[in-house]
């Protein structure tokens, strides 16, 4: 345990994928957690992980104006929240040009929106005791690019952004944000919870064809292993200085670094444009 014993978390989508991992590893490690959930049947069976340890909390992160008044409720029922992991969220595939606005505005809800608001509801508290973790969980997503999440690419992009300045903000209080950025791992996140856009323009096929089809075939086999994933997360929040950013899995290392790469190559070759725009003295 930690210098405070157990820990309150507050983690939101647990009843599958890596939330559900997140919240079990943490029940078994003695924690408490609170644990969103969407339909009322799957509180009972979360709650019988860890009788008295484990609370389901019916929200919809895309509710903004319930939250508020929710986690209050939370914090007088159960205590102050020593953890939040913004977990919940989908992935949204397709072309851009294919994909609407409401498409768009469907993945910034579940994926920016939805954890800001879950981050300003939980803050006060935090700020007040000198001391809280915010965990964000984005993606190798939200630093590297594939064609065909462009939308939730662009989430997670948005929250890596959101949670670097907030750690900046709220350092001064002993408050940690780290953004988690899982690789693939062995969820459903490329199954039945993706959204995916029917297919209308056939320039993109020769793109977007092959992509789709190799998505859903490697669904439940990607290499990730979601209960190591959970065993990463309970060391980030019992370290004394946690990162800023964690990646999580080979692939997103590997596929991180080909990046920084590239962005350094790139710089190098039109620094003195770069350089350029002062004025003349």
């Amino acid at each position: 345990m930690t210098e405070f014993g157990a820990r309150t978390f507050l983690i939101t989508g647990v009843s599958s994928g890596l939330g559900k991992a997140f919240a079990s590893a943490a029940l078994q490690a003695g924690h408490r957690v609170i644990g969103t959930i969407r339909r009322p049947e799957d509180g009972a069976a979360f709650e019988a992980l860890a009788p008295g340890r484990a609370h389901a909390l019916e929200l919809d992160v895309t509710d903004f104006d319930a939250i508020p008044a929710r986690i209050a409720a939370v914090e007088q029922l159960h205590g102050p929240i020593d953890v939040l992991v913004n977990n919940a969220g989908y992935g949204h595939e397709g072309v851009l040009e294919e994909s609407s606005m409401d498409d768009l505005k469907r993945q910034f809800d579940a994926n920016v929106f939805g954890p800001i608001a879950m981050i300003k509801a939980v803050l006060p508290g935090m700020r007040s005791r000198r001391r809280g973790h915010i965990v964000n969980v984005t993606s190798m997503g939200g630093f590297v690019t594939m064609p065909g999440i462009s939308f939730y690419c662009g989430s997670k992009f948005a929250l890596e952004g959101v949670s670097e300045a907030l750690g900046k903000e709220v350092a001064a209080f002993n408050i940690h944000v780290t953004a988690l950025a899982p690789g693939q791992f062995r969820t459903d996140w490329a199954g039945r919870s993706m959204d995916r856009t029917p297919r209308t323009v056939a320039d993109y096929d020769a793109v977007m064809d092959p992509i789709r089809a190799a998505r859903q075939g490697k669904s439940g086999k990607q290499p990730g292993d979601p209960a190591k994933a959970a065993a990463c997360l309970l060391k980030l929040v019992e370290a004394d200085n946690p990162p800023t950013r964690l990646l999580l899995g080979e692939d997103a290392i590997g596929l991180v670094n080909e990046k920084l790469t590239h962005i350094k190559t790139e710089m190098a070759e039109w620094d003195t444009v770069s350089r350029s725009t002062n004025y003349d003295a």
